[in-house]
């Protein structure tokens, strides 16, 4: 039996609907229990104390650099695992997707041992007078070394989606590299770009167990809100509970603003000009 011309069909079995629902509760009931537990009357003397204010501001802050520091570092690491086959590329793009599944207080220690005073690289730091270790430097690596391969998963899947036939002509039309870069690549993955560079500061605005690690939690310096939540679960929970709902509000919005941003810019091919 055909369906009508007009109604669209999805392919989603009634049952897998059932399973959707239970897995979006799994999500929503945790968040729906920790509205409940907020103190209303309180809320706003609790997320404007002064502690709460400098943590969250330390927290945009360090997370604004650390999604800079994303695409300068992740875009080149993207077009290369993307365009340009070379030997040992899977085990590149391996090491480079670690930190998704690396515990972050591994990552932190590993940070430590790399940036400390007795690191790899801290000893000649500390011989010119840098340190970088519990400082908000050390937040912002940290929070770097977690969110850099959301940027280049995003953006490494938008140009093998996009292809490359508009490289090629452009190419052919005697456009050299960087300006292919410039006018076609860049223009043709700009949605996948945005979309992991949100996404990248959602996840640095989250960092705990790599900051934590690496930089300590020193008020005004290194302590950003997700350490204050979980110094304030031990004194005050009201305060945690509300500093909580506070950072999923951020998140939330961050994250909606991402896939609105796709929905909304994700250009056609055909508008891509050579």
């Amino acid at each position: 039996m055909t369906r009508r011309s007009g109604t669209a069909y999805t392919g989603v079995p009634r049952w897998v609907f059932a399973v959707a629902v239970a897995g979006a509760l799994f999500i929503l009931l945790p968040l729906v229990a920790m509205v409940a537990k907020v103190n209303w009357q309180q809320f706003i003397p609790l997320v404007t104390s002064e502690s709460s204010l400098t943590a969250l501001g330390l927290s945009l802050r360090t997370s604004a650099v650390s999604t800079l520091l994303c695409v300068v570092l992740g875009v080149p690491l993207a077009l290369v695992l993307a365009r340009s086959p070379f030997p040992g590329q899977r085990l590149l793009r391996a090491f480079v997707l670690l930190p998704l599944v690396l515990p972050p207080v591994v990552g932190g220690i590993a940070l430590l041992y790399t940036f400390g005073r007795q690191g790899l690289l801290g000893k000649s730091l500390e011989v010119a007078g840098i340190h970088i270790a519990f400082s908000t430097t050390a937040v912002v690596l940290a929070q770097t070394f977690v969110a850099l391969p959301f940027l280049v998963v995003s953006l490494e899947g938008a140009l093998r989606t996009a292809g490359n036939k508009y490289e090629a002509v452009a190419a052919t039309l005697g456009a050299r590299p960087g300006t292919v870069l410039r006018r076609v690549t860049i223009p043709l993955v700009l949605p996948g770009l945005a979309s992991g560079a949100v996404l990248s500061f959602a996840r640095s605005l989250g960092e705990f167990g790599a900051t934590l690690t690496f930089a300590g939690s020193l008020q005004g310096v290194t302590r950003t809100l997700p350490l204050e939540i979980y110094l304030q679960r031990e004194t005050d929970a009201d305060a945690a509970v509300a500093l909580s709902l506070v950072l999923v509000a951020v998140a939330v919005a961050v994250v909606g603003l991402s896939y609105g941003r796709r929905r909304t810019n994700s250009p056609a091919p055909a508008e891509v000009q050579p």
